[in-house]
């Protein structure tokens, strides 16, 4: 098994204690959301990306998983819920994953720094989405948000690249300075 396969063991099963009290997610078998967590590294070059911010991490899919799969890259998890934060900073420690830091509140709420990506996981409409996170980006930024079949109808005035695997549309957009 690898170190990967290994770390993904342990967070599911981490998971599913959390679960049993917590209630963080109604996943049983996580396969899935780690293969739909980790689709973008077909199309997307994460190797030129030094800084990337996850909002609303919930459970940490998408971020705990492409946190794994690029150490090299400097990951900022936005979590208010306490809940769930608790849990990433659970699984930061449990999985060794030092280019993760949690941030147990919203994002508006933070001081403002320049992220190379910016990623979610249908957690807002677009351009609600794009409003919170003013201050993070700039033109060279990449939005890489995991959508669901409405994303056409969200996109508005807002050009985007749209790739689809089964029910997921990820939708990529350059920083919109």
């Amino acid at each position: 098994m690898s170190s990967f396969e290994t770390n993904v063991a342990k967070f599911a099963e981490i998971l599913a204690k959390f679960n049993q009290i917590h209630s963080l997610t109604n996943y049983k078998n996580i396969n899935e959301q780690v293969i739909d967590s980790l689709a973008p590294l077909e199309f997307l070059d994460f190797s030129r990306f030094k800084t990337a911010i996850d909002v609303g991490s919930g459970a940490g899919f998408p971020a705990i998983f492409l946190a794994l799969k690029t150490p090299e890259i400097s990951w900022y998890l936005f979590e208010p819920n306490t809940k769930k934060s608790a849990f990433l900073n659970f699984i930061k420690v449990e999985l060794g994953l030092e280019n993760i830091k949690i941030h147990s509140q919203k994002i508006e709420l933070c001081p403002k720094f320049k992220a190379d990506l910016i990623t979610s996981r249908a957690l807002m409409k677009i351009p609600d989405f794009v409003k919170i996170c003013s201050g993070f980006y700039d033109k060279s930024t990449k939005f890489l948000l995991y959508k669901g079949s409405s994303v056409k109808d969200e996109l508005g005035d807002f050009r985007a690249e749209i790739f689809n695997k089964k029910n997921r549309n990820y939708i990529l957009m350059d920083g919109l300075c």
